[in-house]
């Protein structure tokens, strides 16, 4: 595996949140994700509890490959950072255990203020330093 530090890879990760441009996504993407890599998200517990109800044992939510990425990525952009409401920051605790990388974020005001969201995120890399495995963890 490549030579990887876990900091670098955390901000790289969160700016892709962050990234305005569509096209400087796009391009992001690839080169943080591995061709068939996958985003899965724990949704938070509201959306756990009206599965439940609904009869829905297992809740996560899912993309695969980069157009399911892309989209998922845009989706989380044009509602939280667009606006001009929130900003994402990686925490500085990354670490890096053989293919295995986990830090905290954190979602706060574009104008500063108290934290509004967080999570935890935990990638799984391939051979060539790729996310093959993406597993989102929020904490509202």
């Amino acid at each position: 595996m490549t030579d990887i530090h876990a900091q670098d890879l955390a901000a790289r990760y969160v700016a892709l949140w962050n990234e305005p441009d569509a096209e400087l996504r796009r391009k992001a993407i690839r080169e943080l994700w591995a061709e068939g890599g996958s985003h899965v998200l724990q949704p938070p517990q509201e959306i756990r509890e009206i599965a439940a109800r609904l009869g829905f044992g297992s809740t996560t939510l899912e993309a695969h490959g980069y157009d399911a990425l892309e989209v998922r990525v845009t989706h989380a952009y044009e509602e939280f950072v667009a606006p001009g409401q929130f900003v994402f920051q990686p925490r500085d605790n990354a670490v890096r255990l053989h293919n295995v990388v986990t830090f905290s974020w954190e979602m706060v005001p574009a104008g500063g203020g108290e934290v509004a969201g967080g999570g935890l995120e935990t990638l799984v890399l391939d051979e060539n330093g790729h996310i093959a495995t993406d597993y989102m963890f929020p904490a509202i």
